[in-house]
């Protein structure tokens, strides 16, 4: 075993966490631990752009950004958080542009913005041209963008570098570390794809920076490596998930592929219509039509195919028009897309509509944190030493909805802030004793896996995982469909004990690092069902058809899901913590509620 040491470790290495690691790195030794190579992180993957009231084409301000983002969250977002993140937004774009980003320009020269979904001016009056851009590869030219900085900053990469386990001072699992207790972080520990040796990374600040977990659907725009990891890793420590019930399904995949067509279409002039070529959003929201938030219009789309509007053979689409656009004009804003669109359906999308469907694209929940990024482990107090930023955390700017383009603002944002925060706490902060043996429960893991003979084949499993999220907890959800889900994931957590991989090898076992993945991902899911059920309401992206109203006097409040001994565990004077997925029933997911944070805004009913 490999030890390292560093100030601030930062896990992952997408927009988030090279914009964490741009500043601390300015600050303090830092150090990236990634499972890919930076530039294929999934901010590459952000099509559409980078909302900011900067105002350079239409009248704007950040208190109408901060309105748009509190309401197009269903009143579920802390508003502190909104705010800050509205006022940050402008250096935020300016300061991407002055490390030389690409933005289109307006022909006076200025960064150019477009309209998005749920991004109004005067309080919902009309769309309002909010999100800078550069072309369809805004989140591309973002990471490219970052790792450059990072490079000329000289940031200490370890790439291909799994994180599978995180080291704190107390066992939070126990649920018996009193609060106000304090609790620090000590480092990760990390396995080496190419020679499956592990490493120690010993730190004062780590930053979780790992992403989502949209694999744990089936028809998703994620990529194959969006597998929860670091919210696992925060849950099987003890630390809570905040809102994974809400996760939002991008209106515009490619129909049976999942595959991303980004808002952009629409805020380019992309119509919505179904099989009559009815555009049917002027039923659903009238005021701002085929720009709704992204939850209005999913549900809108399911319904449509619900009751029998759909397109195509099987009437299980519906279309997405650009055939009205200038091809100089869709070559010019939307060059990506409309090659997607030829290149996996042989549509043209000149001349033909595009067939698309809702995809899980995005987890609203995730690791609790503070505006800062630190971490919490209750409702107010916080892990010494660990961050998080990204999609992995919750601070929570997105509430149940997140409108179209504050996610890349979210990670530059709250990525810089988090960085800063890190940096400065490991500037003034001592070393903490780490664990004996601290790899031993990752190891064990490993060795289980790699040597069981034969069992599980984890593509099965993943399959069936991923076929009952898709089936009974996607975008309309009601009691027995929930039931249902929590029935076959909690069978799947005991077919997993019992996977065994082909590849014994130690060099590049990518069939054994899938198999812990798919441990996260049955965590991941456990908690999403659980807070589904809990949740007898329908808001943003949870929409409960047996609840279909929103319920302010009883739901008002943020879910807080905890991992603690079952009571067949805690009886038997157990207490089976770490990196592993521990057998079926040794551990319950307990639930809890924080109130949302309110400023200046009342809830009231969500319009458009």
């Amino acid at each position: 075993m490999q030890t390292h040491q560093y100030d601030v470790v930062i896990v992952g290495a997408g927009g988030a966490g090279m914009r964490a690691a741009l500043e601390s790195s300015k600050r303090t030794r830092t150090a990236v631990i990634s499972k890919l190579y930076p530039t294929r992180s999934h901010t590459g993957a952000a099509q559409g752009g980078m909302c900011a009231a900067l105002a350079n084409v239409e009248e704007d301000n950040w208190e109408w950004h901060t309105f748009d983002t509190v309401k197009g969250g269903d009143y579920l977002v802390d508003q502190d958080a909104a705010e800050v993140m509205a006022k940050e937004a402008i250096d935020a774009v300016l300061d991407l542009e002055k490390m030389g980003l690409p933005f289109n320009r307006t022909p006076e020269g200025k960064i150019d913005q477009r309209r998005f979904g749920g991004h109004t001016r005067n309080h919902g009056e009309a769309a309002v041209r909010r999100s800078c851009y550069a072309a369809d590869r805004t989140g591309h030219m973002i990471l490219q963008t970052l790792y450059q900085q990072c490079v000329k900053n000289d940031v200490q990469f370890f790439n291909e570098f799994y994180v599978l386990d995180v080291l704190l001072s107390h066992d939070l699992t126990s649920g018996t570390v009193p609060d106000g207790q304090e609790v620090a972080v000590s480092g990760v520990v990390a396995y080496e794809l190419a020679t499956g040796e592990i490493h120690l990374f010993r730190a004062k600040s780590v930053v979780f920076a790992t992403g989502g977990a949209g694999k744990i659907y089936k028809t998703t725009s994620n990529a194959q490596t969006l597998t929860g990891d670091g919210m696992a890793l925060a849950f099987r420590r003890g630390i809570p998930l905040e809102d994974m019930e809400f996760f939002q399904f991008h209106p515009t995949g490619l129909a049976g592929l999942g595959i991303l067509l980004s808002e952009a279409a629409r805020g380019e002039g992309g119509i919505l219509r179904n099989s009559d070529g009815e555009r049917f959003m002027e039923r659903y929201a009238p005021t701002i039509k085929d720009l709704a938030p992204r939850d209005i219009v999913a549900r809108s789309m399911a319904n449509e195919v619900r009751e029998g509007r759909g397109a195509g053979p099987n009437k299980d689409y519906v279309l997405l028009d650009l055939t009205h656009l200038e091809p100089a004009h869709i070559d010019a804003k939307l060059p990506d897309i409309t090659e997607f669109a030829r290149t996996y359906l042989g549509i043209e999308p000149y001349t033909e509509p595009v067939p698309v469907y809702p995809t899980a694209h995005y987890a609203m929940g995730g690791i609790p944190t503070n505006i800062l990024g630190e971490v919490l482990r209750n409702n107010t107090d916080t892990v010494r030493g660990l961050y998080a930023a990204g999609e992995v955390a919750c601070v929570s700017v997105h509430g149940s909805n997140r409108l179209g383009t504050n996610s890349l603002l979210d990670i530059n944002v709250f990525g810089k802030r988090s960085g800063i925060a890190a940096a400065e706490y490991a500037l003034g902060a001592d070393w903490v004793e780490m664990p004996e043996e601290p790899e031993v429960g990752v190891v064990a893991e490993l060795e289980r896996m790699r040597t069981l003979p034969s069992g599980e084949r984890l593509a099965h499993v993943r399959q069936d995982l991923q076929n009952t999220m898709d089936a009974n907890a996607q975008v309309f959800r009601t009691e027995e469909s929930l039931r249902q889900a929590l029935a076959d994931i909690r069978a799947l957590q005991e077919r997993y004990r019992h996977v065994s991989v082909q590849d014994k090898g130690k060099v590049y076992n990518l069939d054994l690092l899938e198999a812990l993945e798919l441990g996260f991902l049955l965590d991941i899911s456990e908690v999403v069902v659980v807070g589904a059920l809990n949740r007898q309401e329908s808001r943003g992206g949870h929409f409960r058809e047996d609840f279909p109203k929103r319920d302010d006097a009883n739901y008002m409040q943020h879910t807080m899901a905890y991992r603690r001994p079952s009571a067949a565990t805690a009886a038997a004077g157990q207490s089976p913590s770490g990196p592993g997925t521990s057998a079926p029933g040794a551990f319950d997911v307990v639930l809890g509620y924080k109130p949302v944070v309110m400023t200046r805004y009342e809830p009231m009913e969500r319009k458009y």
